[in-house]
């Protein structure tokens, strides 16, 4: 088989399109394979035939022959379409508007699920700015391919882009386990913006919406989601009231350390840790602390009580219950816990529609940690566009390959 029959075999070239000739530059270490059109042009939006217009002389990378990195090299004609105009036909090798062919894609796109950014570049002889490029069309096709319409169950949390208190919202599918958007900021703003751009009918399947106790959040779920029940996530409580217990702690810490007394030194973590999961040892220190420290022994009680709240199947048995520890905690005199009951009792009902509908926000916290390691593995992020596409790209569920005008298999 002659060198041109090879490589119109592996790209899976076929007529209107030939590989005319192959150049090999072993000192260049670099093989160019130049493909000619001939015969009549369609066009490439409904494939009927055409006039031809012009040709512009493209070239695009492909993978390594042995080890002499490849590139084609094709003059590709214009046509002019009734219908849709003057527009460049399709190449089988690659999508328009790419530098590389779709099999040299796919290869990137499979790397940069299992290595960085760097490394891909560096083992792929790209730069960073193309291996960026070719995540940015990644996800761009896989929006374009995915259904719009919204899962029944969605979560809305909040991970950081940077320091300075810099975040951006991810919309979460709790169902399907997969970031459905990354919206720049917290903002009230920010988030209406999103719905705004989702149709009416598509915001209206959405049955519950898990989230944290953010204003903007809370605000934007009961305007544009008017079907949807908004649940309070558990864990987001949970971390209330742990910082409330906290709280008590330090407060009555500090008291006795001025009286020269340093029983609660060093036990942060064992208010805070679950009974259930406690060592012997440490559970009988906890038993005589909660006697030695009254004030730190009250908030813990409070809060280990709340945790046995989330259990309830009725609605009405469950507010009472909610509403029972509520009015406790004020009784209290213990002021961190006295404002968790004043947001329990403000928040109630999106606490009560977590608790009988069994819903929290667990997936939308495991992508947030996920999040992070993709950020840790970058090195941080300075543009805002590129750490949104690297989300959705490993956490988006989409269809990221491309779909080059040929039969030639995409794996």
């Amino acid at each position: 088989m002659r060198d041109r029959e090879l490589y119109a075999k592996i790209l899976g070239i076929s007529a209107p399109w030939h590989v005319t000739d192959v150049v090999l530059d072993v000192s260049a270490g670099t093989v160019e394979v130049f493909v000619e059109h001939r015969g009549e042009a369609s066009c490439p939006k409904c494939g009927k035939p055409c006039a031809g217009y012009d040709a512009r002389r493209r070239r695009w990378r492909h993978l390594d022959t042995c080890q002499f990195q490849t590139h084609l090299t094709a003059d590709v004609p214009r046509v002019e379409c009734a219908e849709h105009g003057v527009s460049q036909a399709a190449t089988p090798w690659a999508e328009p508007g790419s530098r590389f062919t779709a099999l040299l894609e796919a290869v990137v796109i499979d790397w940069l699920k299992e290595a960085s950014f760097a490394a891909v570049a560096r083992r792929l002889g790209l730069s960073w700015d193309e291996v960026d490029g070719i995540m940015a069309r990644a996800v761009a096709r896989g929006l374009a391919r995915r259904d719009e319409s919204c899962p029944a169950r969605i979560g809305l949390d909040e991970t950081s882009f940077q320091k300075r208190h810099e975040y951006v919202t991810v919309v979460t599918d709790l169902d399907g386990k997969r970031v459905l958007s990354v919206v720049d900021g917290r903002t009230r703003d920010a988030v209406d913006a999103h719905f705004a751009a989702i149709p009416a009918e598509s915001r209206e399947a959405v049955e519950v919406v898990a989230m944290d106790m953010w204003r903007p959040y809370i605000d934007a779920a009961a305007k544009w989601l008017p079907k949807a029940r908004v649940c309070f996530d558990r864990f987001h409580v949970a971390r209330h009231l742990g910082d409330a217990a906290n709280a008590v702690r330090k407060q009555e810490h500090k008291r006795l350390r001025a009286e020269g007394d340093g029983t609660l030194t060093g036990t942060k973590y064992l208010w805070l840790e679950s009974p259930a999961s406690m060592k012997p040892a440490r559970r009988t220190l906890l038993a005589q602390l909660k006697d030695l420290c009254a004030r730190t022994g009250r908030a813990w009680a409070l809060k280990e009580s709340a945790s046995g709240l989330w259990d309830y199947v009725s609605i009405a048995w469950a507010r009472k219950a909610w509403l029972a520890w509520a009015a406790l905690a004020s009784q209290s005199r213990l002021g961190p816990m006295v404002r968790v009951a004043r947001m329990v009792r403000t928040h109630l009902e999106g606490i009560l529609n977590a608790v009988v509908l069994r819903t929290t926000n667990a997936a939308a916290e495991s992508m947030n940690a996920r999040i992070q390691r993709i950020k840790r593995m970058a090195c941080g992020y300075r543009n805002r566009a590129r750490f949104r596409n690297a989300i959705l790209f490993h956490l988006g569920g989409l269809d990221l390959y491309p779909r080059p005008a040929s039969t030639h298999t995409i794996s």
